[in-house]
């Protein structure tokens, strides 16, 4: 079996209601005394209500620049060695996240996370998506340092943009459809790797189950059991599938295909969690599931999830469609993790056929 490393959890986590009003006690704890504050633009005008004041720790406040990049990664690395910052503290969702954590890794300095959102694991999760300049999609960087410290404020969460959750549940979704292929493969299953199968089952559980109530939770603006449930499925349930499972737990076939997608730039008006529901349901003809599609349509439709390019208004021609086929099959893409034979043809099969079978 293949090396297998556990990055199970942040160093701390807290989920409670005012969980960011003790943020300058835990920095003062860890010797912090200056911080980058890494920030979003929409996502920090609805959070900074609920974001505390500083008065022990010198705060340097950047809005993050909109994709994390190496070239970002680079530029926020320079500025927290010109400034002796002690410390990273990112607020916003997934890209902003995932470049503190870049620039964290690359000044080896701590990370403190205050999602804004519940669209991916990204808070949780020691490893950033980097980007090339144009959008598309570059590559994962797994890091071996824990992040340092996670404050999830349901309040902030529940104000977020529903379509934001709804995507952070079709993302979350994956996390089971990806896994238990590639889990299904091994003749023994480490402790670890149990774990991660768990969590994943757990993630579809609780989505499949919860997932209504916690929308109709956020329209009225009620912090309800089925709203934690949730939010936490999509922050921390999904951390461990991966963070446990390693490369057992991480991406098959829907986040390759989905990584794909991202060289259409009409793709990039689309959230990346509504494509990888998408994608999933691609995995899924790939590996010949047709009942569990079936299964699954009800659900997309209740939550608006895509369940074809059509409904994305994504219009392919041949062109694109080999070229997205062949980007997703490239050598050592995480969709090869499937026991099925991946070739092109077989993902421009496989996505002809969802157009048909749900149009």
């Amino acid at each position: 079996m293949q090396q297998l490393i556990v990055r199970g959890a942040p160093q701390e986590y807290e989920c409670r209601v005012g969980a960011w009003q003790n943020l300058e006690e835990h920095l003062l704890k860890r010797n912090i005394n200056s911080v980058l504050i890494l920030h979003g633009k929409d996502s920090w005008e609805a959070a900074k209500a609920y974001f505390p004041q500083l008065t022990a720790v010198t705060a340097h406040f950047e809005y993050y620049g909109g994709d994390c990049t190496d070239e970002k990664t680079t530029f926020f690395s320079q500025l927290i060695q010109q400034k002796n910052i002690e410390g990273i503290v990112a607020v916003g969702g997934g890209k902003v996240a995932d470049l503190g954590k870049a620039v964290a890794n690359k000044t080896q300095v701590p990370i403190c996370i205050l999602p804004t959102l519940a669209a991916t694991c990204a808070a949780y999760t020691p490893l950033s998506v980097v980007y090339f300049e144009d959008g598309a999609m570059d590559r994962y960087d797994v890091f071996n340092r824990a992040n340092a410290l996670v404050l999830v404020e349901p309040e902030v969460i529940l104000h977020s943009p529903i379509e934001l959750m709804v995507a952070g549940i079709g993302d979350t979704l994956a996390k089971w459809y990806e896994a238990e292929p590639i889990i299904a493969q091994l003749a023994v299953k480490p402790i670890e790797i149990q774990v991660a199968e768990f969590a994943a089952k757990k993630c579809r559980d609780v989505l499949l189950t919860d997932s209504a109530d916690a929308l109709l939770a956020m329209k009225n603006q009620t912090l309800t059991p089925a709203f934690l449930n949730v939010l936490e499925t999509n922050i921390l349930l999904a951390g461990m599938v991966g963070g446990y499972g390693d490369d057992f737990g991480r991406t098959s076939g829907a986040h390759s295909l989905h990584d794909a997608l991202t060289i259409l730039p009409d793709s990039h008006k689309h959230l990346h969690g509504n494509k990888v529901a998408y994608c999933i349901l691609v995995q899924l003809v790939i590996e010949n599931k047709f009942a569990e599609i079936e299964q699954l349509l009800p659900f997309y439709q209740q939550l608006n999830l895509p369940i074809s390019l059509k409904a994305m208004n994504l219009h392919l021609t041949d062109e694109d469609y080999q070229r997205i086929a062949e980007r997703a099959s490239l050598p050592g893409e995480t969709i090869h993790l499937l026991k099925e034979t991946i070739t092109p043809e077989v993902i421009v099969s496989a996505m002809k056929k969802l157009e048909a079978i749900t149009n």
